[in-house]
């Protein structure tokens, strides 16, 4: 039975991955914090059909702290067999200028956006090189592409995971392990419902007018681009132009979003 590994499982894209992997017939686990979120992410997807409950394994670890991650992500492997496709969908974001934000939130936002992927990622690299196959997604974020107001913690570790990503990549391909990295834009998930409550308007002006994504969605370009072995995956035109084409774009958004004061 395919093993799918999901950190930061418990709600948003990460819980709407585990659904469509279930309903493929795969078994997941669910990685995050708390336990509450976590057993009733269980009990949600077990609802949809009596068989899901036996292929649902839940654990709570911080991804921050890697002697966590690799002994939940062990034990999730004991219990329902090798991890077959890693996706890292844990991830913290707190608005806030670099000056007056805390050091210690900015260092959180990193742990958690970067190292907590890269813990993961170690945990069951070896066992997919080993065994001669496996897919890992790494989720970044549209903000690794631009720089935007109050997000430099969030920007600098989401933009972290590209060269992470092809780094990795390339160490493990030979091995038969693919390395993916999607950059999913805003989503309505609770983490967003919270963040956007806190968001200035100068970083708004840098993010521009776009709706939001529904997490289902976001979850189904991801799995996509898992099964066609895709480096990366992008979200929407003007996006994949931010992307293919920063290096033009991003002098005219700032300029265009230019001020002198803080709102």
């Amino acid at each position: 039975m395919t093993h799918a590994i999901i950190t930061g499982g418990s709600s948003g894209i990460g819980l709407e991955i585990a659904r469509l992997y279930l309903a493929r017939g795969y078994a997941v686990t669910l990685l995050a914090r708390r336990t509450g979120l976590l057993e009733a992410a269980r009990r949600d997807l077990a609802a949809a059909s009596p068989e899901n409950a036996a292929r649902i394994h839940v654990v709570s670890a911080d991804v921050a702290d890697e002697a966590s991650v690799a002994a939940a992500l062990a034990g999730a492997e004991a219990a329902l067999g090798p991890c077959d496709i890693l996706v890292t969908a844990a991830g913290r974001v707190d608005p806030g200028f670099f000056d007056e934000q805390p050091p210690g939130l900015f260092e959180e936002q990193v742990r958690v956006n970067f190292l907590g992927t890269v813990h993961a990622a170690r945990a069951v690299l070896a066992g997919m090189k080993a065994r001669g196959r496996g897919r890992i997604m790494l989720v970044s974020s549209a903000a690794a592409h631009i720089g935007i107001p109050a997000y430099a913690a969030y920007c600098a570790s989401k933009s972290a995971l590209k060269g992470f990503a092809e780094a990795l990549r390339a160490e493990a391909r030979p091995f038969g392990v693919s390395v993916c990295i999607c950059y999913p834009p805003d989503t309505r998930t609770p983490q967003y419902e919270q963040e956007i409550r806190l968001r200035p308007a100068a970083a708004q002006a840098v993010m521009g007018g776009l709706r939001p994504w529904k997490a289902g969605i976001v979850a189904r370009r991801i799995v996509t681009g898992l099964d066609r072995g895709r480096a990366e995956v992008h979200f929407g035109f003007a996006l994949t132009m931010l992307a293919l084409f920063g290096a033009f774009i991003k002098p005219v958004i700032y300029r265009r979003t230019a001020h002198g004061r803080r709102p």
